[in-house]
This record gives C-alpha cells, structure tokens and sequence, in this order.
C-alpha cells in the first residue's frame, strides 16, 4: 500500500479529533487509535505490518513528538539539521552537508514544531521577539530565526548532542588529539589552570570543554553558566547549572551570562565553568579567575591562540571603560593556557595549538607554544595525515603544579 503524505495527513487529524478532550492519553492509546482509523480509511487493502508502523510512528511523532523532524533527530549518523523554511532540510553527515528530500506541510506546521521546542525549555519566539536559542532533551543546541528577520520563512538549526558523553579517549581515539597533550591537559586541570578554548564555528569546542570538564576533581563545587545548557558533566556531585534567560514580551526579566557570573561568585564556587564567552561578561570571568577561582574554563570563537586573547580584549571594552594596558595586564594574570581547535579541509576536527600565555611585555603577550598541529601529507581520498607535536619548549609557569602537589604529565 503507497502510505502518501495526503494519507499521512489525514489519519493524523483524524486521530486527533477521536482523541480531543481527553485528559490523559497514553503512547499506546495514541498508536492504537492510529491503526484503527488507518483500518476504517482503507477496510479493504491489505496492510503490512511495516505500513501500520510507519503510520503510528507518524501520528504519535506529530502528537507527542517533533513531527516530520523526529525521525531526523533519531538518525544518530546525523550531527546537524539546518531548516531553511519549509521545502528545504539540509543535514550534516560525517562532516559533510547534504539535501533532503523532505519538507514540511506548511509553514504553518514548522512553526507548531518550534513553538512546540521553546515551551519546553521556557522560552519566547514570535514576530516581536524571532530570534531564539533553545535545547531539546536531549541537550542538542537548537537557534531559532523567525519572519520578518528570516525572508525564507522560519529557519531553525540544530547542532546534536551524541548519546554518551565523548570523552578524551574519544578525542584521541578519532585523532583529534594525542595522548601525551591529553595527559598533559588532565593535569593542568586538576592543578586548577584557567583554560580558554578556542576555535571556529563547528570546531569542536563544546565537546572539548565538556571533556576537559571530566578532569574537575570529584569533590568540588562546580558552577556551568550556558546560554542554552549543552555541558554533559556527569561525575561531579556538587554541581549547579545555571542558563540565561531571554526578556519577556515587555523586553523585562532577561538574565545574562553577565549576570549569573556576578551571582555566581555568591555560590561559593571553586570553579566556574562558561559555556561561551561573547561579550561584555568577559570582564566578569576574568575577574573570577584572578579572585581566588582558579581552574576555570570557558571557550571563544576565534581564529588562532592570538586571536582568542584580541578578541576577550574586545569583549571587555564593550562593557567597561578600563585602559587597554589595564585590559591586557588582565588577561595575561587570569589565563594561563589557549587550546585552540579547528575544522581541516577533510572535515576532521583536530586540536592544532596549546599554548601558555606567560605574560604581557612592550605591548604584547609572551606566548610559549607547548603543542602544534603538524601536517604531513594529503591522502588521495583527501584525508589529512597528521597531530599535535610537542615543541621543545618547557612549561615556564609551574607553580599551580608545585601549589597543587599535582605532577605535570604529558611534558
């Protein structure tokens, strides 16, 4: 039997209207129902079990679940869903972007879909409010683009989150990075550096931070401050998550990274962990690093190790009227390494920089490279040949090992 999208369709609205009213129905009840006004449409075709399955999971995904988008999101081959209005799906697959041959009713039930994500999280989108971050329940990062702002109708893209928490013998697994870096960066943590990690869109960096965060001793009070909660930290008890809040319809009540920083340091943390830094709250989590919360790390959009340190440099200026000397003299005291991660030309997302940031002299930060991504060879199939080296440089700035009575490993 050919189950049409106009059959699809129908079965669900009709399901619908025999279940309206009802104060409580179950999955099963759904499904059940499905199948029994799927009998009565067609009495006298024979229907396979594989076709009486398609139509309840499509009456029970609109009802309960993302509609159409559901059996996306349940592809775990899957890493990124970009919806550009209502004809056109795109998906990331092993790094790789493809077309599907999928779309929506209408506008109209897109729409039903994020109204139906932002409700579950507490947030607003509309036409006086279009834009929106939000997360699914399963942590999967979900930014929202509403009309007028959106020509194309609504645009919704979603960056999903893996089944377990990926962890550095993941990370090194995959080559993202090598054993020794991760050895080395294990202790750095435990001995409570500060770390930035940066990178470019799709680099990585929430997964790395994630992982980084895995190193946290078991026994410290741990505060994450996210615009939307992504961080998966599992193996600290004395854990606070916080996230932000957008404002109300009267453009009142919006909480900012800003602010739960500064509330924060109220909690008596003994880290802080930012999911991103971006604007003027940079000046808020330096301050936190060099007032006695040391091991704290966050990440930053930005092109290379340098870059990452001009750019907190310029999120400081946006909320504060500081000396620029002043600025950098800030961020050379509060951060003590850069991990800088990026996408190569075969998708592969490896880690290329960790640096130390040893100071600020004449103008510039002293930079000492510990580890380098090297590039060896190009395979035919495009594939890069390649990892992290470690340079000849020593780690000038020991004394959180020395304090800590943790050895550095990895150097």
């Amino acid at each position: 039997m050919e189950l049409t999208s106009e059959l699809l369709e129908q079965i669900y609205q009709r399901t619908a209207r025999a279940l309206e009213g009802k104060s409580e129905i179950s999955d099963e009840e759904i499904k059940d129902t499905a199948d029994k006004i799927l009998r009565n449409v067609k009495p006298d075709t024979y229907i396979s079990v594989q076709d009486r399955l398609e139509v309840c999971n499509y009456v029970f995904n609109n009802m309960r679940k993302l509609g159409p988008l559901q059996a996306i999101l349940d592809d775990r081959s899957i890493t990124e869903v970009m919806i550009n209005g209502p004809d056109t799906v795109f998906i990331e697959r092993n790094g790789r972007l493809q077309k599907l041959q999928m779309h929506f009713e209408s506008a109209r039930q897109l729409e039903d879909i994020i109204q139906r994500i932002v409700a579950k999280v507490n947030r607003t989108v509309d036409m006086s409010n279009p834009i929106c971050d939000a997360r699914l329940e399963d942590g999967s990062r979900v930014n929202i683009v509403l009309p007028p702002i959106a020509l194309n109708g609504p645009i919704v893209t979603i960056r999903k989150f893996p089944d377990k928490v990926i962890q550095f013998s993941d990370l090194i697994r995959w080559g993202s990075v090598t054993p020794e870096a991760a050895a080395f960066l294990q202790s750095a943590v435990e001995a409570k550096y500060n770390i930035f990690v940066s990178g470019g869109t799709g680099s990585g960096k929430t997964t790395f931070l994630n992982a980084l965060s895995s190193f946290i001793p078991s026994d410290e009070r741990i505060i994450t401050i996210e615009d939307s909660a992504e961080l998966q930290i599992t193996t600290i008890p004395n854990l606070v998550r916080l996230e932000t809040r957008n404002a109300n319809t009267e453009g009142k009540g919006a909480i900012t990274i800003r602010d739960l920083i500064r509330s924060s340091l109220r909690m008596r943390p003994e880290r802080i962990v930012v999911g991103e830094v971006r604007g003027a709250e940079a000046l808020d989590m330096l301050q936190a690093m060099n007032t006695g919360h040391d091991g704290s790390l966050s990440t930053g959009h930005a092109n290379s190790p340098l870059d990452m340190l001009s750019r907190l440099e310029t999120m400081v200026l946006t909320g504060s009227s500081f000396p620029i000397e002043a600025i950098r003299q800030q961020i050379a005291s509060a951060v003590d390494l850069v991990v800088h991660l990026g996408r190569l030309s075969d998708k592969s997302r490896r880690t290329l920089d960790i640096v130390e940031l040893t100071g600020y002299e004449n103008g510039k930060y002293l930079i000492n490279p510990l580890f380098t991504f090297e590039r060896e060879e190009e395979l035919q199939n495009g594939k890069i040949i390649g990892g992290l080296v470690r340079t000849k440089n020593p780690m000038q700035n020991m004394h959180k090992f020395t304090m800590s009575g943790v050895k550095c490993q990895g150097l």
